[in-house]
This record gives structure tokens, C-alpha cells and sequence, in this order.
């Protein structure tokens, strides 16, 4: 039995590139120009011809890109409206919101101006049973000195 060496065996690495459609495109592209150069045909057929599928190519090009346009146009549009939408019903929120503000104070004003008056009527009604009342006292006092004074009857005694 002989040992192997694990260092003198070659060994393949294999990297896997996720590509792409680019890569795709230009792999047939660079095939069908590979495919066109040995074809034949006479220069001048195959340069006709190459220029025939590069306009074909240039034009399905134009399509796709025009048609991706769109789409992006038309998505954008949709997401502006969203958003126009949304703004706009932020905006009434808001408003509706400043109104029932508006209408809350001017209420909170009305029973502030309410509780005043009825507070300056109560004070007035207070002060005016309070002065009632000093007059009635001292009208009680001025008729108890005038009763507890001697009385002359005339007798002399």
C-alpha cells in the first residue's frame, strides 16, 4: 500500500457567479457575431446582415426600454397620487381638527364670560345682604341705647 500526498494531487475551485440578463444577452450576442464571421457567406452579406440584426436588436432594445418607461412612469404616478392622497387627508384632519379647537375655546370663553357674570351678580347680591345687614344692625343698636336711657316721667323721682 502506498500513501498519497494530498499536496502534490491538482485540485479544481469552483466559483459560482450568480450572472445576470446582462451576461446572458451579451454571451448570444457575442455568439451570434462569432456564428455571422463563420458563416458562408460573402463579406458583404454577412456585414448586411449584421447590421440588419443590430438594427432588429437596437429596436427590440428601444421597445424594452420604452415599455420600462412606462412602467416606471406609471408607478411613479400611482405612488404621487398615494401620496397626494394622503396629504390631502392629513390636511382635512388637520383643518377639522383646528376647527373643533376653535369651537372647544370660543365655548371654554363663553362659560368663562358665564361663570364671571354669575360670580359678579353673587358678589353684588352678597355685598348688597351684607350692607342690609350692617343697617339693620345698627339701627337695633341705636334703638337699644335710645330704650336703656332713664325715662323722666315727671314725678321727680
Amino acid at each position: 500500500m502506498r500513501h498519497h500526498d494530498h499536496e502534490e494531487q491538482p485540485y479544481i475551485v469552483i466559483e459560482k457567479h450568480s450572472g445576470g440578463v446582462g451576461n446572458l444577452m451579451l454571451g448570444v450576442l457575442i455568439g451570434a457575431g462569432v456564428a455571422l464571421l463563420f458563416a458562408p457567406r460573402t463579406g458583404e452579406e454577412t456585414r448586411s446582415d449584421i447590421s440588419r440584426r443590430a438594427r432588429r436588436a437596437g429596436t427590440k432594445v428601444k421597445g424594452v426600454a420604452e415599455e420600462v418607461s412606462g412602467q416606471v412612469v406609471d408607478t411613479f404616478e400611482g405612488a404621487k397620487a398615494r401620496v397626494e392622497e394622503q396629504l390631502d387627508s392629513a390636511r382635512f384632519a388637520i383643518e377639522t381638527k383646528k376647527a373643533q379647537v376653535a369651537r372647544a375655546m370660543e365655548a371654554g370663553r363663553e362659560a368663562a364670560q358665564q361663570a364671571r357674570g354669575d360670580l359678579e351678580r353673587r358678589l353684588a347680591e352678597t355685598k348688597a345682604a351684607y350692607n342690609a345687614g350692617t343697617e339693620v344692625a345698627r339701627a337695633g343698636r341705636s334703638r337699644t341705647r335710645v330704650s336703656t336711657a332713664p325715662v323722666d316721667d315727671g314725678s321727680g323721682v
